[in-house]
């Protein structure tokens, strides 16, 4: 009985297995209980490791995420974004004939925490979500496991490899695509909890819309929760206070945020696109069930899984010493919920 095994039967993908086998958080208790159940059932034994340092060559990759409070919860891998990327990384991983071991710590207890795992099973090399993290906080993780990935994120000063998507051509390209349909009063919705893609993203959007004479108000600047999908309570009464003064379109920093306002807009009698166009970012499985269907930028997340991957491999098995920093340019998905500019009108009266 392999984890493989366990993850068919349960009918879950082998990083849920791996999380629940492993007492860490980012699985439901009853998927941890049937995942327990199963191995157990079948007979599945776990390998043991001792207090000491496994210091015996290891074919195993270790994918770090540190949560908090902000972007990167103990549930973020129920979030679209990260589930995926972490199902191309396992996918990229085991062609290679490596295996994956996924790691939830908590972020204030970083550097203890990675000590402590790498003391029980000590990994050929790390993959780090560094969506939440701090320059600091990465080099201190560079420092325990010098073959290392950062992924989601990038400070350019530091001599470590980062992979991520290009945020700023993405949401270029949003802003170009609107701009394109007529739209010229265009409203932003940002996260309330800031990290380097939102503020890479904003860059980019600030771009396009200051080359072509644009300007964001500051009424229609919108700050919003970047992770919740449901009716926002603060948006609807932003919007009902604008009245006639709405954009004509929004920009949203990423799909959560755009779904979330597709919804609220509904519960005001206001249609999309009919009467606001709605464009997101990053193409998660939910911006193809939302009606209407998500216009969006697409992050090609299976590439930078592959990359990352790759790069970490030459590192052990060639001992390429060379950093790099990757950026993947982003693509624009049209669907429907952009539409050329309507007529000018009264939405709310």
């Amino acid at each position: 009985m392999k984890i493989d095994d366990i993850a068919q039967i349960a009918e879950v993908s082998k990083s849920a297995v791996s999380l629940a086998l492993n007492g860490k958080p980012g699985v439901s208790q009853e998927t941890r209980e049937k995942i327990l159940k199963i191995a157990k059932e079948n007979g599945y034994n776990p390998r043991t490791f001792s207090k000491g340092k496994n210091t015996s060559p290891t074919k195993i990759f270790r994918f770090v995420a540190c949560t908090h409070t902000g972007i990167v919860t103990e549930q973020y891998q129920s979030q679209s974004f990260f589930m995926e990327l972490i199902n191309n990384i396992d996918q990229s991983i085991s062609s290679k004939g490596y295996s994956l071991i996924i790691s939830s710590i908590n972020i204030d207890s970083l550097e203890q925490e990675i000590t402590n795992l790498e003391m029980q099973q000590q990994s050929s090399g790390i993959l780090l979500l560094g969506t939440n993290l701090t320059e600091e906080q990465i080099k201190t993780v560079s420092k325990l496991q010098p073959n290392l990935v950062v992924l989601d994120t990038c400070f350019e000063t530091l001599d470590i490899n980062f992979i991520v998507m290009n945020n700023i051509i993405g949401a270029y390209q949003a802003g170009e695509y609107l701009i394109e349909l007529g739209h010229k009063v265009i409203g932003y919705a940002e996260s309330v909890s800031r990290m380097y893609n939102f503020d890479s993203r904003r860059k980019g959007f600030q771009k396009i819309m200051s080359e072509n004479g644009l300007t964001i108000k500051p009424e229609h600047i919108f700050k919003m929760s970047p992770t919740d999908l449901s009716v926002q309570e603060d948006f609807k009464q932003n919007i009902m206070e604008l009245k006639d003064n709405l954009p004509s379109a929004i920009f949203c920093e990423c799909d959560y945020m755009a779904i979330s306002i597709i919804k609220s807009l509904h519960e005001l009698n206001i249609h999309v696109p009919e009467d606001i166009s709605i464009i997101g970012f990053d193409n998660i499985v939910e911006s193809q069930i939302v009606s209407p269907e998500l216009t969006t930028i697409h992050v090609k997340k299976d590439k930078i899984a592959s990359l990352a991957v790759e790069k970490l491999i030459r590192e052990i098995d060639e001992n390429e010493e060379d950093k790099m920093k990757i950026f993947i340019d982003t693509e624009l998905v049209k669907r429907k919920s952009c539409v050329k500019v309507p007529n000018h009108k009264t939405i709310l009266s």
